[in-house]
């Protein structure tokens, strides 16, 4: 326990001493909220759907979340390279203790990135009630936890920065973008509807609607039954692939 919490604080460390790191993971969400909130503002509202903020900010929040918890995973590659990583697991620590205690860090600094764009959406003219931050959080936590667990069993595998880059695009921007998260998905194709019920993100964002507007597509309990399932058997595969890790 002590190692798991002594990683897990080495994660929140490194996000707060990097002031550069905060504002610049901010800076995509907040574009996409700013941009797309008040520049298709006026076409969704005139085509009967009401306020687009209102719709976007939990979209951009499960972004927001997306972006921070799958870059993690990077941080293992670049320990790798700079030995860190190998001082690390010849520790008398078991390596599921190591990736449960880098886990728990990443996700724990992802869903702080998501209250963050949370307070700016309000700014920008987002509104929901305090009674639904609880179980938005439950959702923020879970979604951290996925994609976190994700870019580490991706890393686990990976040995160059570049190769883990590449494969994050082919990953990162079809979830994000066939999600939901910036339009409904009630009256697609079978076939992106197909695409989106086989997204985890889906779920999510779903569910952060859910909890902010009261607003559902797939389900509360399919989301949360789906997420949570999805999530603990990431865990499992992120801590094999972790364990089995050649450095």
């Amino acid at each position: 326990m002590k190692a798991i919490y002594i990683l897990w604080l080495r994660q929140l460390k490194r996000y707060f001493r990097s002031r550069s790191r905060i504002v610049g993971s901010i800076g995509q969400p907040l574009l996409f909220l700013v941009a797309l909130g008040f520049g298709f503002g006026p076409i969704y509202q005139k085509a009967g759907g009401g306020n687009y903020i209102q719709f976007l900010a939990p979209g951009i929040i499960a972004m927001g979340i997306l972006f921070t918890a799958i870059f993690t995973g990077i941080e293992i590659i670049w320990d790798k390279q700079f030995g860190f990583l190998k001082e690390t697991l010849v520790a008398p620590v078991s390596r599921l203790n190591i990736m449960i205690g880098r886990t728990l860090g990443g996700a724990t600094v992802a869903t702080l990135q998501g209250i963050i764009i949370l307070l700016v959406s309000t700014v920008a003219g987002f509104r929901t009630s305090l009674m639904a931050l609880p179980l938005t959080l439950v959702f923020m936590i879970l979604i951290a936890l996925f994609f976190t667990s994700l870019g580490t069993a991706i890393a686990s595998i990976l040995d160059d920065m570049q190769g883990f880059q590449l494969i994050m695009n082919f990953v990162v921007m079809p979830v994000f973008f066939l999600s939901g998260a910036l339009f409904p998905l009630t009256g697609l194709p079978e076939a992106i509807m197909l695409i989106a019920k086989l997204n985890p993100l889906s779920y999510g964002v779903d569910g952060l609607r859910v909890a902010l507007n009261n607003v559902h597509t797939l389900g509360l309990q399919n989301d949360f039954a789906i997420l949570i399932s999805l999530t603990a058997v990431l865990l499992v595969v992120g801590s094999y692939l972790f364990s089995k890790m050649e450095i």
